[in-house]
């Protein structure tokens, strides 16, 4: 069943497969901790009061944004399977015309 158009279905596969491989490699910097996303752990309207309580915060914020990017990276997979199809059916359609 085609719902996109040819030009709307490319844009689709290269906006997801851009998606897919951004997402993936920020939740694996996510996932080893990477310093440079320090600024992306929500650590707002927590009380801290020992180094090992931010640590502990710190390091689930960490998992939980990996987890997120991942989860994110699947919904992208979906996206690109949708487009695939949908550039295969109108690539289908103009060849039988």
């Amino acid at each position: 069943m085609k719902v996109c158009g040819p030009k709307y279905a490319l844009c689709g596969l290269i906006l997801s497969t851009w998606g897919i491989i951004q997402l993936l490699l920020m939740g694996i910097f996510f996932y080893i901790k990477s310093v440079a996303l320090i600024e992306d752990i929500s650590l707002e309207g927590l009380e801290i009061s020992t180094p090992e309580e931010f640590y502990t915060h710190v390091d689930s914020g960490y998992t939980q944004n990996a987890y997120n990017c991942w989860i994110a990276a699947c919904l992208y997979v979906f996206t690109f399977l949708f487009s695939g199809h949908q550039f295969y059916v109108n690539s289908r359609t103009s060849l039988s015309v």
